[in-house]
């Protein structure tokens, strides 16, 4: 019977219990939120974040540099490439050129 009681006093006065129920979880929540342990958390988290974010500017930046070694590394190799053809042009126009004064001769 005071079960039945409790439940039509909440029907009846929904609206209220709601504005006391929501008085009470600010103050609560006032209360959680001031607490040196959700302070300490908080410090530890964001402590965490910021390790977090320097360990991967580190990692950005040793793979910038790794991509960068290996871009000029590529440059110098197609250089070689380069010097390597023109010198070997260079033997051939001079066989040509021989052979063709052998052949003038």
């Amino acid at each position: 019977m005071v079960h039945r009681k409790i439940v039509d006093f909440a029907t009846e006065h929904k609206q209220a219990l709601i504005f006391a129920a929501g008085i009470a979880t600010a103050v609560v929540g006032k209360k959680i939120l001031e607490s040196d342990a959700v302070k300490e958390a908080t410090t530890n988290a964001v402590a965490g974040v910021m390790s977090v974010k320097k360990d991967a500017e580190e990692k950005v930046e040793d793979i910038r540099k790794d991509a960068e070694a290996l871009a000029c590394a590529e440059d110098c190799e197609e250089e070689k490439v380069e010097v390597e053809v023109e010198e070997v042009e260079e033997k051939e126009e001079k066989k040509t050129s021989k052979k063709s004064k052998k052949s003038k001769k």
